[in-house]
């Protein structure tokens, strides 16, 4: 067998004769996919290298034929070049070698006819796509396996967030229908009340006219008893009668009651009076005695028959109220870190008192800009500060809706007044310094009398926010303004609303007088400036500066200038003489107060920056 195998070789095998000059070497084209580690000369490992990397093309190439959209022409795969993968595949190198020392025998001696052994039946091929076919299925049913199990773990998510808002939604719809019932019990309830208030609001209206007509009663009663006592005295100087009280009060008895001798003079003395047609004086039918004796600490309001001492700034010539359009700015203070709500100047000295949203009022000098004092206290910002009239206390009002007054030779808070229901937005002194007048977010406006340290009167009138109060100078009469877009005149001896202004179209948000007190300047939350005549309850002038609000305004002492403090961050300055109006800028923010001092040399603005500005 081996000695045919050999000669088989020698026949098959010539060479012929000729140089190697004249034969051509073919270029072997590199295979990047086939490749044997460098001195690696092993058969069984170059084999092993030789059979996984055709397996991986024979892969690639049948899943291509598999993807591919188009229909490939088949093409069987040979008998020998099968089974020679096989045994490749199977390790099986001795047997290759047994196989094809054999085959090429047999090849050569013909004994294969080519038509039955050429080609691999269809069976094994139709197998081989099989097993490619199957294998990507399980790669694909492991993919839609992990894709099942996150849509199941999303769906199980989504369907516990179905239940929570389902159980919600069925809470807010039984809270909804528990809502809707108590608001149809309520509505009724407070149907049945309606009567029962407008009746009471009607008894309330009754009431109120009887107390101004009993106090305009009591006030001209107590004006003749005036008179009548000096035209006794007159009488008594006159007709040389003279009836000594010590000789009536000695003859008083022990119980207080009149004895026979006292009760002969004083009929005597009444019937001189008779005679001359003046009645009687009796102390006990006075009724501001009356009050005396439940409240002996209360203090009495002054007459209304005092000068103001400042109006002889109004004559004052050169003043920064005659230079209109020449505001420069002289000295700014950083005072506060939050804004500045309101400030204050001192009846005689350049000491100016800010207030602030960081719950704090601070004493300032005009000057050098430095600061003297600091006050703190108010659990909320402070909404308005007041120098007493002898500059020796200030009292402040705050969001916390008290009043504290403040004593500067101790340093401290001496008193706090506390009845309003909301938000305290000003405060404003009495010229003799003994009241105290405050008006609140709660529509009313109270009267403090700081001796017995109690509030002697609320004021009812406003339906809205009371946002501003101020007294006029040197008399008993209130200016306050409010959100319900109207101004009111009060009498602070009774409380009582004298007259109501109206005019505006938006919330009021600050009233004023002039130094001389026959005019009026108010301001509204769209920027509409009005002037009104006190004597004719009438606008004499309204200028529109809006959009923007008005914070405050302010008269200059000549009574020319009207400056109003804007939240577009400039001061409306307003010539009343030639109707000119100047933006005076410089803040970064709104700017929420404005101010001059008594003698008209300087302006002052402080904004929501925190800044005060001093203009000349």
């Amino acid at each position: 067998m081996a000695a045919d195998t050999e000669s088989f070789y020698l026949e098959q095998v010539t060479i012929t004769d000729g140089s190697e000059d004249d034969y051509q070497y073919e270029e072997v084209p590199a295979d990047d996919d086939f490749s044997l580690p460098e001195g690696d000369e092993d058969l069984e490992k170059a084999l092993k290298t030789v059979q996984e990397q055709s397996e991986d093309l024979q892969l690639q190439s049948q899943r291509a034929v598999l993807t591919s959209k188009q229909p490939i022409p088949h093409k069987p795969e040979v008998i020998d070049d099968f089974l020679r993968n096989f045994l490749i595949k199977m390790g099986m190198t001795q047997t290759l070698e047994c196989f094809q020392t054999e085959w090429y025998e047999m090849v050569q001696k013909g004994l294969f006819p080519s038509e039955e052994v050429e080609f691999v039946p269809d069976v094994y091929t139709h197998n081989q796509f099989m097993d490619v076919e199957i294998k990507s299925l399980k790669k694909e049913l492991e993919q839609y396996k992990e894709v099942a199990s996150k849509a199941g773990h999303a769906i199980l998510k989504l369907q516990k967030e179905r239940d929570f808002h389902r159980l919600h939604h069925k809470r807010v719809a039984q809270d909804k229908n528990r809502l809707i019932n108590d608001i149809k019990r309520l509505k009724t309830h407070y149907a049945s009340y309606e009567p029962l208030l407008r009746q009471l609001h009607e008894k309330y209206e009754t009431l109120l006219r009887q107390k101004m007509l009993t106090s305009l009663e009591r006030d001209r009663v107590v004006g003749q008893i005036t008179g009548l006592q000096a035209t006794l005295r007159s009488l008594e100087s006159g007709r040389g009668i003279k009836i000594p009280d010590t000789l009536v009060n000695r003859n008083r008895r022990e119980d207080g009651s009149l004895g026979p001798t006292q009760r002969a003079l004083l009929d005597a003395k009444e019937k001189i009076l008779l005679q001359e047609g003046v009645a009687s004086y009796d102390p006990s039918k006075d009724p501001t005695k009356q009050i005396g004796k439940r409240y002996p600490k209360d203090s009495e309001f002054p007459l209304d028959t005092r000068v103001n001492p400042y109006l002889v700034h109004m004559k004052r010539k050169g003043s920064i109220q005659q230079k209109l359009g020449g505001f420069r700015q002289h000295t700014t203070i950083k005072a506060h870190e939050l804004a500045i709500s309101c400030m204050a100047l001192h009846p005689r000295k350049e000491i100016l008192v800010t207030g602030s949203d960081d719950h704090l009022w601070k004493m300032w000098s005009i000057i050098k800009g430095e600061l003297i004092m600091t006050g703190d206290g108010h659990t909320d910002w402070i909404s308005g500060c007041c120098f007493h009239p002898r500059g020796t206390k200030l009292a402040t009002s705050s969001g916390d809706t008290s009043i504290r007054i403040w004593d500067f030779s101790k340093a401290e808070c001496i008193l706090t007044l506390e009845g309003h229901g909301h938000a305290v937005w000003d405060c404003s002194w009495h010229t003799c310094g003994d009241f105290l007048a405050s008006c609140s977010m709660d529509k009313t406006s109270k009267i403090w009398d700081i001796n017995s340290e109690r509030c002697r009167y609320t004021m009812r009138g406003h339906m809205d926010s009371v946002n501003s109060i101020e007294f006029l100078p040197f008399s008993n009469t209130i200016l306050t303004s409010s959100a319900d877009k109207t101004l009111s005149l009060w009498d602070a001896r009774m409380g009582l609303c004298a007259q109501t202004f109206y005019g505006h179209m938006h919330s009021c948000n600050d009233a004023t007088f002039n130094m001389k007190g026959d005019t009026i300047a108010s301001c509204d939350s769209y920027g509409v400036l009005k002037l009104w005549d006190v004597r004719k309850v009438a606008v004499i002038l309204s200028f529109d500066a809006g959009p923007h609000p008005g914070n405050q305004v302010a008269f200059s002492p000549s009574g020319q200038i009207v400056c109003m403090a804007s939240n577009d961050g400039t001061v409306k300055s307003l010539d009343l003489a030639t109707g000119n109006l100047d933006n005076i800028e410089g803040h970064e923010d709104s700017v929420q107060s404005v101010i001059f001092d008594f003698k008209g040399d300087y302006m002052f603005s402080g904004g929501s920056d925190g800044v005060v500005m001093v203009w000349v």
